[in-house]
């Protein structure tokens, strides 16, 4: 754990330091040592406040925690792979702005602890010129014009048009969990086809449902979505409007939908690596939050709950360390865990379906 320590530096100082970093850059996107010492100017410009107020202190620690951790993972490596964490920092320092205007100032350093906090609010503004063009940046080398990646599985797809379709076939729908899970090993034999994508969130999915699933005329579509959504901050009410109309695409076009909770995450490999620091991008409360409305969206609407989550955690509440790789994607044994529990859901969908064939046969006759 971090210890905070604090030493109070004049704002001239600070000022001259950060000056720099705020007007020297013609473009939004920072080079990778200008974004790396704006990172480390806003943590500390955090911390020096604190210091001669005590409610700030108490209050403010928690944020000034969660920035250190941000830019202890965007030391590491090239800043531009790394805008999840950005937005982490962004957001946990404007959230700490506003708690420190709403706290009395100490008297003894007002106009230091004033001027500091006006550069503060200039840095957090460059931050998020920064964050913008780092996301517009990435998103044009990835994806080009594809945004939502549909040639990624289009000659798979051909290939799969009007065969196998009698035998039930299933169609695993997610990101790179899904995306790395190796189906022909675990399930041998099944008529399985996977269409994850590493790295999407929700609303790429709900773009893929024509392609990548309606097409495809499964049966059974098995649904894992929402931890990379949490991971950049998409409004939870977006998340659940996307998994909801997902599963409706599929009833409408008599598919048998199974929504997957999300899978819990850990920090036991911070060690190794600062950037499987996952609990700051996936906190255990919204993770346990998004859970429990799809669990009771489910309910409520007579589909299939699949519930990972509780299965994989721990006495501490994170993923269990035997079944990751890096405390956020399963390892071998994790998979095995999921494969026995998606296969129990898919049976028990399978033979719901061919009871109600069995009625409409029934009732032709």
């Amino acid at each position: 754990m971090y210890c905070i320590k604090f030493t109070l530096i004049p704002a001239s100082v600070i000022s001259f330091f950060i000056s720099g970093i705020l007007f020297a850059q013609n473009g939004d996107l920072l080079s990778g040592s200008k974004a790396r010492e704006l990172y480390r100017q806003i943590r500390d410009l955090m911390q020096v406040n604190a210091v001669a107020t005590p409610e700030l202190l108490r209050a403010g620690a928690p944020l000034i925690e969660n920035a250190h951790q941000a830019v202890v993972a965007l030391s590491a490596g090239n800043t531009r792979e790394h805008s999840e964490v950005q937005y982490q920092l962004l957001t946990n320092a404007r959230i700490y702005l506003q708690v420190a205007d709403a706290i009395p100032k100490s008297r003894s350093f007002l106009d230091e602890i004033n001027k500091n906090l006006a550069d503060l609010r200039r840095a957090i503004d460059r931050l998020e010129l920064h964050f913008r063009a780092t996301l517009q940046s990435k998103e044009k080398l990835v994806l080009g014009s594809d945004r939502d990646q549909l040639s990624r599985y289009v000659e798979h797809n051909s290939q799969l048009h009007g065969v196998g379709v009698e035998n039930d076939r299933v169609v695993f729908f997610g990101d790179s969990i899904t995306d790395n899970w190796r189906l022909n090993q675990y399930f041998p034999g099944k008529p399985y086809v996977n269409r994850g994508i590493s790295g999407q969130i929700t609303s790429q999915m709900l773009a893929r449902m024509q392609a990548d699933v309606i097409d495809l005329r499964p049966t059974v579509l098995v649904i894992l979505g929402g931890t990379n959504d949490l991971a950049r901050g998409v409004p939870s009410n977006t998340i659940k409007n996307n998994l909801s109309m997902i599963a409706s695409l599929a009833l409408a076009h008599n598919i048998i939908p199974v929504l997957s909770s999300i899978l819990p995450v850990n920090d036991y490999y911070e060690r190794d690596d600062p950037n499987h620091v996952r609990s700051v991008l996936r906190s255990s409360s919204d993770i346990t939050s998004l859970n429990q409305w799809i669990r009771n969206f489910c309910q409520k609407q007579g589909l299939r709950y699949l519930d990972y989550h509780s299965k994989m955690i721990d006495t501490a509440g994170q993923l269990g360390i035997s079944w990751t790789k890096d405390g956020l994607h399963p390892n071998e044994e994790g998979y095995k865990i999921m494969a026995s529990l998606v296969q129990a859901s898919i049976t028990s969908a399978l033979k719901g379906q061919k009871k109600k064939r069995k009625k409409k046969m029934r009732r032709l006759f």
